[in-house]
């Protein structure tokens, strides 16, 4: 929707546009609109910059149903403990529970704001190929800045919008998966709100598993791999993937979350101490590069979701039925196929890479 197209630069408080100028062409990419009542004494003032404005409006025509949908859902929040994060986060969620607020650290926002552009390529592109992805959508981020007429401070929140994976679900266990076992095990959890993590995962799995077709764990290895040599061509780690399952409608409800995070300076520091202080010699720290992630992260989830057959066969016979041939045939050919697929996604690693500025 075009709903913002007949907003004046007085009312979105943009004065003085200039596309000219450097400053005022950042801020027609990133708007920022003055709010608050300033004659009323002991009111704050607030500003909202609105990040890539245009391009997540783009993203949000194609994954939500509306612009003012969106804007009435916003306008509707509640305070959300969610728990299971160690950052201590402010988090809210919508009354509609359509989205989740959650405040981002100013090194996650400083890092989105060097890949942004890359990852509404990609978004649209997955969006127009029909490419497998499991990104959770992230549908804009705000700096919000409140001034204290008394002190005169500013307090700055950046604020990161983004789909509510579990949607319209009845989830019963939910885990956090990084790949990683060393101190990835949540031994207070006692209800079904807990979020739980790998090693709690793989326990499980083991007590009372859960089981998905052959075809749906190839299709979700093939999101995770797409989405993987993505977030490794921008040089992002210590992402997460979410696993809600549905207890009701028998389904995985799955999404890869907090990924804005780059392996900057001082994650390679704290993967140095972790590597030298903390973990035992025959383990890795949670934080690696990209690059070992990637591997790891691709390699838990293939060894620790069990898959089953798509058909079954009870026929004792020398000679296989006909679906069975029929199976077999198309398992040979998706073998094949995901073989060559891998040998594709990493010629692709590489463009991406290449073209992105990073390097693993």
């Amino acid at each position: 929707m075009n709903s913002f197209a007949s907003v004046s630069s007085e009312e979105s408080g943009i004065e003085g546009l200039n596309l000219l100028d450097p400053l005022g062409s950042l801020r027609a990419l990133h708007p920022e609109i003055s709010m608050g009542m300033k004659k009323l004494p002991g009111k704050g003032k607030y500003s909202v910059v609105s990040l890539y404005a245009s391009q997540f409006r783009d993203l949000r025509t194609r994954f939500c149903s509306s612009e003012l949908d969106y804007i009435a859902s916003l306008s509707r929040c509640r305070n959300w403990d969610a728990k299971g994060g160690k950052s201590k986060s402010i988090f809210a969620k919508t009354l509609d529970d359509l989205f989740i607020i959650k405040e981002i650290k100013r090194t996650e926002y400083d890092s989105f704001m060097k890949f942004a552009p890359y990852y509404f390529r990609y978004m649209n592109q997955c969006y127009e190929q029909g490419n497998q992805t499991c990104l959770a959508k992230v549908l804009g981020i705000y700096q919000v800045t409140i001034r204290q007429t008394k002190s005169g401070k500013d307090a700055k929140h950046d604020l990161m919008v983004m789909e509510n994976l579990t949607f319209g679900r009845r989830i019963t266990r939910q885990y956090d998966l990084k790949g990683a076992l060393h101190a990835r095990f949540n031994s207070a959890a006692d209800g079904s709100g807990d979020v739980l993590l790998d090693q709690n995962f793989v326990n499980d799995m083991i007590v009372a598993p859960f089981y998905v077709s052959r075809k749906a764990k190839r299709n979700l290895q093939r999101a995770v791999w797409n989405d993987l040599t993505f977030l490794n061509s921008i040089n992002v780690m210590d992402y997460s993937l979410l696993v809600g399952v549905d207890a009701q409608g028998r389904e995985l409800v799955c999404g890869i979350i907090d990924y804005l995070r780059q392996y900057t300076w001082d994650k390679q520091l704290e993967n140095w101490v972790k590597s030298s202080l903390v973990v035992p010699k025959n383990e890795l720290p949670t934080v690696i590069s990209p690059v070992d992630y990637k591997r790891r992260f691709r390699k838990f989830i293939g060894t620790h979701l069990f898959g089953v057959p798509d058909h079954w066969c009870f026929q004792r016979s020398s000679k296989p039925c006909s679906l069975c041939r029929v199976g077999n045939h198309r398992n040979a050919s998706s073998t094949n196929s995901q073989e060559r697929g891998d040998k594709d996604d990493d010629s692709k690693a590489q463009h991406l890479e290449k073209r992105n500025g990073f390097s693993s």
